[in-house]
């Protein structure tokens, strides 16, 4: 068989060498590893983020011989994953990411895990020992499909090479259909050698899978009547928004009804921030008008939400005050999980919504307007606390100031801003005012340091053109910081903003209120020297140690747009984030600031 004229140059170029070694041997039939990069190219594929290792060989092989998909060399495997999430919370489209048996598996769990609690469209191939081999302890073996089994959508061990096509397109099915989530397929290492004929089907159907899309049309009638009978309306959506696709949607919705409403912290940008009827982010760190709203409103409408402990606080409390709730969610088991519900309504959020407008527009009636006036009144007056203001300093750097200011210099940017976990993390949702959805991007139900550069990478190659900004901790940058090195192999210039405060500082803040103020182990002693660390891996560093270089450090970030920039900005060790609902506390029991405790 002849070879191409990309094979003869590889031949030519391996390792600098001249070698004819690496030519494939002519076969009639693809093996395993051809025929899931077919796969991966039938799926329209772009990016696989990954780590080789002996399991996964024979695939990096069949790689080597395509040019449709770029692979990203990460340096560990938990990055990997988090990039891949990343890209797929930014676009929509499916992550993909591979990494090998036993130590690749296993550290790629957080990774899987992070991506489930959120519910994030991804497929991870994982390589396997070959099939004789599994269960009897072989090097690098690891019960896989034991082991991801909770953190998964779903997850499939090919035992037959003729089976991969039909389960990776039942992969990708699973993943981004219904509630979105990450698909495991576990490859043992002779079934990617072995051959058999190639065809990727057009379409899958599953027996035990037919996730609904439209909501009842009974139900759907319920939630109109009582909406419009609402003299207290309220509405509530989280990430599912986002997820399916509905912002354009829900902005309609709430347009027709001129009702307040809050997103989650997933759910930001569902909204846009400079909408009146925004009242900003709800739960343990939320808005106090938020939080009173949610409290005391007579029918609440909960889109793409679950309700979970960070949002409406301790569920008696919440439970305490008699109202109506409607929830529309594409997964069944996640209504009436925590909270009952009156109108239970299971389908896409976006065709119930689509649903829901056109029934209000050729209903008869319309919300009471002397009421919805009232109840307008009452949230203006929660508004007049401005529960959100800070003491600002020219002496100290102060966090939100920092995100008051990038917020400023790229509001009128593409700009997508990653987080990692933290304090960090709920002063950039509180004072980035996202204006679009898939424009924030961060770890929500698990709560996972390290995945704010590995996101940013990630969202960079998705969108090259486009301001990508990690707004991380000196804590948490350490926990994936290697990836500094990635970023450089593949050009991905994004810009790490640390807020830099010494401490693990939402472990701080809780030592201070709830533990008498025992900081153990919260403070970060022998700290590198990020500028140069930055250095080190070819990049470029800036301290920022005075309120008043921000502004100009920011700009020069922004300005060197080819470089990766890590700006390393000392900030005030002793700022708390306010509000904050303690443990065990209500929605509405909120400290305000260190004048509550």
């Amino acid at each position: 068989m002849e070879m191409s004229a990309a094979d003869v140059k590889r031949a030519a170029t391996v390792d600098g060498r001249t070698s004819s070694a690496s030519s494939p041997v002519a076969t009639t039939e693809p093996n395993g590893s051809e025929i899931l990069v077919r796969c991966l190219q039938a799926e329209q594929v772009k990016y696989l983020w990954g780590y080789p290792g002996g399991a996964v060989l024979y695939i990096y092989d069949a790689l080597y011989k395509q040019e449709t998909i770029e692979h990203v060399l990460v340096r560990h495997e938990q990055a990997a994953i988090h990039a891949a999430d990343g890209y797929a919370r930014a676009t929509g489209e499916v992550g993909v990411a591979l990494v090998t048996s036993g130590p690749g598996v296993t550290n790629a769990i957080t990774g899987i895990a992070t991506a489930y609690m959120d519910s994030i469209p991804m497929v991870i191939i994982t390589g396997q020992v070959p099939t004789p081999a599994i269960g009897l302890d072989a090097f690098q073996e690891c019960d896989t499909v034991g082991i991801t089994r909770p953190i998964v959508k779903h997850n499939f061990l090919v035992k037959d090479v003729r089976d991969l096509a039909l389960t990776l397109k039942k992969a990708f099915h699973i993943a981004r259909t219904g509630r979105p989530g990450p698909v495991v397929v576990d490859i043992p290492k002779d079934v990617s050698l072995k051959t058999c004929a190639f065809h990727y089907p057009e379409t899958v159907e599953m027996r035990s899978y037919n996730p609904v899309k439209k909501g009842h049309g009974g139900q759907i009638r319920k939630a109109v009547q009582l909406l419009l009978q609402a003299k207290r309306p309220y509405i509530y959506t989280g990430g599912g928004v986002i997820l399916g696709n509905a912002t354009a949607e829900l902005r309609q919705l709430a347009d027709m009804l001129g009702f307040p409403c809050t997103n989650t912290l997933m759910g930001l940008g569902a909204i846009a921030h400079s909408d009146p009827k925004f009242l900003g982010m709800l739960g343990m760190h939320g808005t106090y008008e938020a939080n009173m709203t949610m409290q005391n409103c007579d029918v609440l409408l909960a889109v793409g939400a679950r309700f979970d402990d960070r949002v409406i606080g301790n569920p008696k409390h919440f439970a305490s005050v008699e109202r109506k709730i409607i929830h529309v969610d594409i997964d069944p088991s996640s209504i009436s999980k925590r909270v009952k519900v009156d109108i239970p309504i299971v389908g896409d959020v976006k065709e119930v919504l689509i649903e829901l407008i056109s029934q209000i527009r050729e209903a008869q009636t319309r919300p009471d307007a002397g009421a919805l006036a009232s109840w307008w009144k009452q949230i203006n007056e929660w508004r007049r606390r401005e529960c959100l203001a800070y003491k600002h300093s020219t002496e100290v750097i102060k966090p939100q100031m920092v995100v008051e200011k990038l917020w400023e210099l790229t509001k009128d940017r593409d700009a997508y801003i990653t987080s990692d976990v933290g304090q960090h993390q709920m002063w950039a949702a509180q004072f980035y005012r996202f204006e679009e959805p898939r424009r924030w991007i961060n770890s929500g139900g698990l709560g996972t340091m390290g995945v704010g550069l590995p996101y940013a990478m990630g969202i960079k190659l998705a969108k090259p053109e486009s301001d990508v900004f990690c707004i991380t901790g000196e804590g948490s940058i350490q926990m994936c910081i290697q990836e500094l090195s990635t970023c450089k192999q593949y050009n991905t210039p994004v810009k790490v903003v640390s807020l830099n405060n010494r401490y693990l500082g939402m472990v701080r803040q809780w030592q201070q209120l709830d533990y008498g103020g025992r900081y153990s182990h919260s403070y970060m002693d022998a700290l590198p020297d990020f500028v140069k660390l930055a250095e080190a891996y070819g990049h470029v560093g800036l301290l920022v140690e005075k309120p008043s270089d921000v502004e100009g450090a920011l700009r020069e970030a922004i300005a060197l747009k080819d470089r990766t920039v890590f700006l390393d900005i000392r900030t005030d060790p002793t700022e708390n984030v306010w509000p904050m609902v303690q443990a065990g506390k209500g929605i509405s029991e909120m400290l305000l600031g260190s004048e509550d405790l």
